[in-house]
């Protein structure tokens, strides 16, 4: 290898964190060691968070391996390979990646890998909404309580008015099912749907915006989140929907917070928020309306067998209990991700139980108890099927920590001490554990 003159060395790492590309290195432990500013804005996460932990650890790869970890195993390059995947914060990342093996003469020491972020290109850019499922009507949405009623009452009246929407809720109360279903409901029909996804603050997403609203024929915009836009292109959009404003488009948009909060703080345009807000609708969050809760799963189970079969037909009351007492952060998607994942897994059985909850969720739902974790939920017995490994591994730091934290009568230093680690690190273990 050749030796590098030491003088140029912050000239590289100027190139590297200045780069357009995110660049991600790791040892042949898979463990980082070059984490430029470009992809800590791709993937929200900072060298601090990574250094210590494997690839494994701070993604999930659903449906496909990781680039590095290929290129590692194998020592041989990839070129021009698309990639979708999620970090520890739940956020979907799709990036093009050319990732090549390193050498020190003939030992492979690692990987690296230069990324081109296309998330704002394959999602967050207007496109037709929903194209490879069935539409969604107000009759499909559970609307058994008494503030969800009220919610699809509201947007029934809506469709009537067609004046612009202004939907209110947390991450997962169905902001976009309700988009969808003012859309449906609409007549005469408004033809196509497109939804803007607001997630980045790319201008792209406007100047695509602006080019496909070009077209005279009627349609529903539902722009998801404006309130994570950057307020210049906040300004821009507002332009945009004033210009093309005419009889036979619906214009929705969503945010995530009180609008009086938003603007107050800087992250919503007041006059972007005046727009909107003909028809406000607020959607209350799970916890608050978990007569829902029952309802839902029975409609997913019956979805479920319709499409695939499965045997699926109910709860136990341990479940149900356990269910009806959990306060759901992530909402009706939270519920409906849980359910996707025990049943992907279920073969002959009828009947979720305690058992077939994932040990993440049941260490989740029992904070709240004395003692939410026993020593006996890991250990390895012959009659259960044996987890992977790096999830084994990451429920188990998660149970020893808070241990190791009530221990030490929840003081961040002595814990730290008492496990041999920094109290920075330990922070930072514990603020993934709350996520």
């Amino acid at each position: 290898m050749k030796k590098i003159d030491e003088s140029l060395l912050p000239f590289y790492m100027f190139a590297v964190d200045h780069a357009a590309v995110g660049i991600h290195a790791i040892d042949n432990n898979g463990r980082t060691v070059i984490y430029n500013d470009k992809m800590k804005e791709i993937e929200g996460l900072a060298l601090e968070d990574v250094g210590d932990r494997s690839i494994l650890e701070l993604f999930n790869f659903e449906q496909q391996e990781s680039t590095l970890l290929q290129v590692l195993q194998s020592g041989k390059e990839q070129l021009n390979v698309k990639q979708t995947y999620w970090n520890r914060n739940g956020t979907e990342i799709t990036t093009i990646n050319d990732t090549y093996p390193i050498y020190n003469e003939t030992n492979l020491i690692g990987a690296i890998e230069l990324a081109l972020d296309v998330t704002a290109l394959e999602k967050f850019v207007l496109q037709p909404y929903r194209k490879n499922s069935d539409p969604v009507t107000f009759g499909q949405i559970i609307a058994v309580s008494p503030p969800m009623k009220a919610v699809i009452s509201t947007a029934k009246k809506a469709t009537r008015a067609k004046l612009p929407v202004l939907l209110i809720g947390e991450s997962g109360t169905g902001k976009d099912l309700i988009a969808e279903s003012i859309h449906n409901e609409l007549s005469p029909s408004n033809g196509l749907f497109y939804t803007l996804f607001c997630h980045s603050s790319d201008p792209i997403l406007i100047e695509r915006l602006s080019e496909d609203l070009n077209d005279p024929g009627p349609f529903t915009l539902f722009c998801e989140r404006i309130d994570l836009l950057s307020i210049p292109l906040q300004q821009k959009l507002l332009a945009i929907l004033r210009k093309t404003s005419s009889s036979n488009r619906q214009f929705i948009a969503s945010i995530g917070d009180d609008p009086v909060e938003l603007i107050a703080s800087g992250a919503l345009l007041k006059d972007l928020y005046y727009f909107f807000s003909s028809f406000t609708i607020r959607i209350p969050p799970l916890r608050k309306r978990k007569e829902d809760i029952l309802p839902f799963l029975t409609a997913y189970l019956m979805r479920r067998s319709e499409r695939y079969g499965s045997l699926l037909q109910g709860i136990s009351s341990e479940v149900e209990n356990l269910f009806l007492s959990y306060n759901w952060p992530g909402n009706m998607r939270e519920l409906e991700f849980l359910l996707d994942e025990i049943s992907s897994l279920v073969t002959q059985e009828t009947v979720i139980t305690y058992d077939m909850l994932p040990l993440h969720f049941r260490m989740k739902s029992n904070e709240m108890s004395d003692d939410p974790m026993q020593a006996a939920d890991f250990i390895v017995q012959p009659n259960k099927e044996l987890l992977p490994l790096d999830q084994f591994l990451r429920e188990a730091e998660v149970y020893y920590l808070q241990k190791a934290m009530k221990l030490n009568d929840e003081n961040v230093t002595k814990t730290a001490n008492a496990l041999g680690m920094s109290r920075q690190n330990l922070q930072y273990r514990l603020r993934k554990i709350k996520k």
